[in-house]
């Protein structure tokens, strides 16, 4: 056994839930070249490998057979300057909030609105990360990511990463595409998003009359903060269910029962639903089983209140589930990813 590798290692640190579970073989990669080994010896020892980061958009419910490669790259840099837009990289283990303050640092807008979400840069690509208006595909300049398939190197571009809502190549296909490090265009120039949510109006009450992105980017996490808990102190994996996207007609339906019903237009003529209103709605906020619950102030968040197992989370899941789908006729789907 490679001396870097530990044996029946609990993932309680490794997961935002904070649930208890152990990992067959454990190991951290720094760089490059240790996951090529992580994954070389895997290979040899055939032993299948799951790839976290921070975390926090897992839900584990069992005991891993596997190794646990842990993702611990660090490194930020800016790469390119051509005027207002500048391109920033990032390696995959950096957590994702200090590298969004890192950015507003160096004087650069584009990642205000994404302050404060939990997890790596890494990962952020993977789910196309978004808040308050803003996706990760809306600034973004490329990634390199290793083929665990043939053990290439290869560098995406935008519209190779097939982004859409909460989605990407790269969650469709998890086993394949293994992510080193993410490209950001970033700009000296503000070009501020503040219509998405109460962000226009908490700048307005902090007395902020003409915005920066450090000013959006403090009103963004004094607004997370006041409606999600600190997976520190409370178990959580910030928004457990994305928010369905319907048919418009199937919106008026609900609209016809529900007037009050939070409905966003999209582009393509469906409607994109508030899953936490939903929620809400049906009176599961601040329910609470054993130690699995609902967010007494965010229907949105399923939370452990200290030894809830992934099994009961995933269970208060599907309940949920099944009470939307029966009220409303609206298919709830899982953000975290479930092993």
């Amino acid at each position: 056994m490679t001396a870097s590798w530990q044996e029946q290692v609990s993932l309680k640190p490794y997961n935002t839930f904070g649930i208890d579970v152990r990992a067959r073989y454990f190991t951290q990669a720094h760089d490059d070249g240790e996951v090529r080994q992580a994954l070389a010896e895997a290979a040899a020892r055939q032993v299948p490998v799951l790839v976290i980061g921070g975390g926090s958009n897992l839900l584990l419910t069992g005991d891993i057979d596997a190794l646990v490669l842990h993702m611990a790259s660090r490194g930020r840099r800016v790469m390119q300057e051509e005027g207002e837009r500048v391109v920033v990289e990032a390696e995959a283990g950096e957590p994702w909030h200090p590298f969004v303050q890192w950015s507003l640092e160096q004087g650069l807008c584009g990642l205000e609105n994404l302050s404060l979400i939990p997890g790596t840069v890494g990962a952020a690509p993977m789910q196309n990360v978004g808040a308050y208006g803003v996706e990760i595909k809306d600034v973004f300049a490329g990634l390199t990511a290793l083929d665990r398939q043939t053990g290439e190197l290869r560098d995406f571009a935008l519209e190779e990463c097939a982004f859409a809502y909460r989605d990407s190549l790269f969650k469709r296909d998890p086993g394949r595409w293994l992510i080193l490090r993410v490209r950001f265009v970033l700009s000296r120039a503000l070009n501020a998003h503040l219509d998405y949510g109460p962000v226009r109006q908490r700048l307005a009450e902090q007395g902020v009359e003409v915005p920066t992105a450090k000013a959006i980017s403090e009103a963004i996490c004094s607004i997370r903060r006041e409606k999600l808990p600190d997976p520190a102190e409370l178990g959580n994996a910030g928004s457990f269910f994305k928010n369905p996207v319907v048919p418009a007609a199937s919106a008026e339906r609900i609209r016809e029962h529900y007037p009050n019903v939070v409905a966003y237009p999209q582009p393509d003529g469906q409607v994109k639903l508030a899953a936490g209103w939903l929620i809400e709605q049906a009176g599961w906020k601040g329910y609470r089983d054993g130690d699995a619950g609902v967010h007494r102030l965010q229907s949105l968040v399923l939370v452990n209140y200290g030894q809830a197992t992934g099994a009961q989370l995933h269970d208060l899941a599907r309940r949920i589930q099944a009470d939307i789908f029966k009220r409303f006729g609206v298919v709830l789907e899982m953000e975290p990813n479930l092993y």
